[in-house]
């Protein structure tokens, strides 16, 4: 039996109709389901540039939904203000009796539903487990603590993993249940939410449920090629999904189950490439736990003691860095990546990170905010989680004094120098053996290779081996 005669599903960071846990709770709990999505103010106007193409990943995904809705007889209703005052006003002008939502796990978000749920008044606000797999205390070690060491999290992940937890949410079922709100609502362009188009389209990104299944389906022969590929940037590895997970365009259920199903039935013949990718989906359900246990990593430190930390934050090594201008190829294509598509390779995030606090001694919090503001899937936990583990300020991270060469690192993964060539053309003519230390070339050697080290691409802002020793001393003065 139906406990409401109307309820109101609010759209977040789950763009889909699809195995959405909040949209079936509602559905089946409610006669008449109403549908919104907001386009948040209180997000939108603080974003550092008008051509966002998070935004306009936004927009496609809203407008798929939407479609997605209609051809089921509902219809979503786009709205554009602060959402912690729409929300309660739409659910006052439908007469709605519950508004549902999946959870949220930042503290920002935490606040917005609080003051929603406050304002809602006699409306109950019903939340759901949708991003994760576990959650919260869900996942704890035997003491009854929180885990702050990944390996044994995801053993303890694993053995609690049953099929009952990646069961998808039948929504069609229901779906008779999604209602049309009365009155007419606007649709929102780009242009009318304040901003431009990106170039979205054209690196082959494309936004909505259609796009990320197409992405699965090209991901699942390549599975089990994932662990020998995933570190190499030149060489189709990764997923490519991160975006969609992080707006909820695909079910993590969805991924979860085709990594563990794949694992199993390789057995004792293999299953490497599935087992790594599903530790890459349970080190993403470990950040959302430090999160929510440890709120406090959003502007610290997990380990107290590195606050202390007095990093000489040297401005202009910043600007070299966020420019690619280091003098480190594989520093520098990484980070051109990221300026001209919004994407960084997963190896590369740690390469450049690492570059940026071991050998520029500048603050984590600098590089972590740089990739908040241009990285497509930026997810607050796992870019913190991500930052604080190559600074060696985070839980279960990475030694101080296990530093980064990114000479060494370059010849490892990008050994013939393809993926810097597509980023540092400078660099194109350059020979596999110079192109990861174009500054050891000989004046003639440069020559010929139509490159001249400190003209035509810089030499290295600092030196690796005199900045490692620096670093050491750095961290070896607050030891935690």
């Amino acid at each position: 039996m139906s406990r409401f005669d109307t309820a109101l599903m609010w759209f977040r960071r789950d763009l889909r109709v699809a195995d959405n846990a909040a949209l079936y709770a509602a559905l089946k709990a409610a006669h008449r389901v109403y549908c919104a999505f907001v386009y948040d103010t209180e997000i939108l106007d603080v974003l550092p540039s008008r051509a966002d193409r998070r935004v306009e990943f936004i927009v496609q995904s809203v407008d798929e939904l939407g479609r997605e809705l209609a051809a089921r007889g509902g219809q979503l209703i786009v709205l554009h203000g602060r959402a912690r005052a729409e929300i309660p006003r739409l659910a006052a002008k439908l007469g709605v009796q519950a508004v549902y939502a999946n959870h949220d796990y930042e503290p920002d978000a935490l606040a917005r539903d609080e003051a929603v749920a406050q304002a809602l008044g006699p409306c109950a606000f019903l939340t759901r487990k949708d991003q994760v797999i576990f959650e919260k205390d869900e996942i704890l070690t035997q003491g009854g603590t929180p885990f702050s060491v990944f390996t044994p999290y995801k053993n303890a992940w694993l053995k609690k993993l049953e099929p009952f937890f990646l069961k998808p949410y039948p929504v069609e079922q229901y779906a008779g249940n999604l209602a049309r709100a009365p009155g007419k609502f606007k649709t929102f362009s780009l242009t009318d939410l304040g901003f431009s188009a990106t170039k979205l389209q054209a690196l082959g990104i494309a936004g909505g449920a259609a796009a990320a299944q197409k992405l699965c389906a090209d991901f699942a022969p390549r599975m089990a090629r994932y662990r020998d590929a995933r570190n190499f940037p030149a060489k189709k590895g990764p997923s490519y999904l991160s975006v969609h997970l992080r707006f909820g365009t695909i079910s993590i259920r969805e991924l979860v189950r085709a990594a563990w199903q794949s694992v199993r039935e390789a057995g004792d013949s293999g299953g490497e490439g599935a087992a790594t990718w599903l530790s890459e989906l349970v080190w993403r359900d470990f950040y959302f736990m430090i999160l929510h246990h440890h709120p406090r990593v959003v502007t610290r430190a997990f380990k107290p003691a590195y606050d202390a930390i007095r990093w000489p934050n040297d401005k202009a090594l910043f600007d070299a860095w966020c420019a690619g201008r280091t003098g480190y190829p594989i520093v520098d294509a990484a980070m051109r990546q990221i300026n001209q598509t919004g994407y960084m390779h997963n190896r590369l995030r740690m390469i450049a990170a690492s570059f940026l606090v071991k050998d520029l001694l500048i603050d984590w919090r600098w590089g972590e905010k740089y990739f908040a503001d241009h990285l497509n899937d930026f997810d607050l936990s796992a870019n913190n989680g991500g930052w604080q583990w190559a600074a060696s300020t985070g839980c279960d991270a990475q030694p101080y004094f296990r530093i980064f060469n990114p000479v060494t690192q370059s010849e490892r993964f990008d050994a013939d120098g393809a993926f810097i060539r597509r980023y540092v053309p400078e660099l194109a003519r350059c020979d596999a053996r110079a192109i990861h230390a174009p500054w050891t070339m000989s004046p003639d050697a440069q020559r010929a290779a139509g490159v001249v080290i400190g003209r035509d691409y810089p030499a290295p802002v600092v030196e690796h081996a005199a900045a490692r020793l620096r670093a050491l001393e750095l961290f070896k003065a607050v030891k935690a």
